[in-house]
């Protein structure tokens, strides 16, 4: 039985759902990076950046190369430089949002109604 699309995508945002898996993705925008540059970017245990990079690789978001005894990993496709400038785009107008709201309440901004 083939999995719905609805599904197959929640399964992908599932799959990007944890902060380190985005920031790797963030960084990757740069272009590759050994694991030990990603280490020392993002900070945290070598085991739990390699369990996160397993994930993005299971997935195909992400490709990994070895020379010698450097991995280096890069994004698999364009597409993914592009969801992440969507998300970008999209929580800077939310927030954007938000701020206005938070304007508002604090009786800065326009539209101001006294309680």
């Amino acid at each position: 039985m083939q999995v719905p699309l609805y599904q197959a995508k929640a399964e992908f945002f599932r799959m990007l759902g944890h902060p380190v898996r985005i920031r790797v993705l963030e960084l990757l925008q740069e272009g590759p990076m050994p694991v030990r540059d990603l280490l020392a970017a993002i900070e945290i245990e070598p085991s739990s950046l390699s369990q996160q990079l397993a994930v993005l690789r299971r997935s195909g978001i992400v490709t990994a190369t070895r020379g010698g005894s450097t991995v280096v990993y890069e994004l698999a496709g364009g597409d993914v430089s592009e969801l992440m400038g969507a998300a970008r785009r999209i929580l800077t107008v939310l927030l954007a949002g938000q701020q206005d709201l938070l304007a508002q309440l604090h009786g800065t901004g326009a539209g101001t109604v006294a309680s």
